[in-house]
């Protein structure tokens, strides 16, 4: 299960109940973590060997019993040059490069990347909750 971000939290919010223009970014990234990046984005992101935060696209929302969408097709990582470390976390953000947090959650079994390797999210697999 994924978590909404304070950031991403702190627009809905105010584009909801204040009617602050909110708008959603065009493209999405989803990272790679070795630590928990928590709701404000403070973990440790995967970097160099060849890593790059890879494009995302989710299906549409559906509803059965709680409100979830999930990633529409298979996500290809770079090979690795060199270890990554071992994978435990991802983040969905609104750049490829900085940009801000709006979603993470676990990856559960954690993915150990060593030099070679190369980690693939299977479509349907990383699921958004809304509840």
């Amino acid at each position: 299960m994924a978590g909404k971000s304070k950031w991403l939290e702190m627009q809905v919010l105010n584009h909801t109940l204040r009617g602050t223009v909110y708008t959603p970014p065009t493209s999405l990234y989803i990272a790679l973590f070795t630590t928990d990046p928590t709701d404000a984005g403070t973990g440790t992101e995967v970097s160099g060997a060849g890593y790059a935060r890879q494009l995302i696209t989710f299906s549409a929302a559906s509803t059965s019993g709680v409100t979830t969408s999930s990633n529409a097709a298979d996500i290809f990582y770079p090979v690795a040059t060199a270890a990554w470390g071992t994978v435990t976390h991802f983040g969905i953000f609104d750049a490829a490069t900085a940009g801000h947090l709006l979603y993470s959650g676990q990856i559960t079994p954690n993915q150990p990347v060593v030099a070679s390797n190369q980690l693939k999210i299977d479509a349907g697999t990383l699921i958004i909750t809304e509840d």
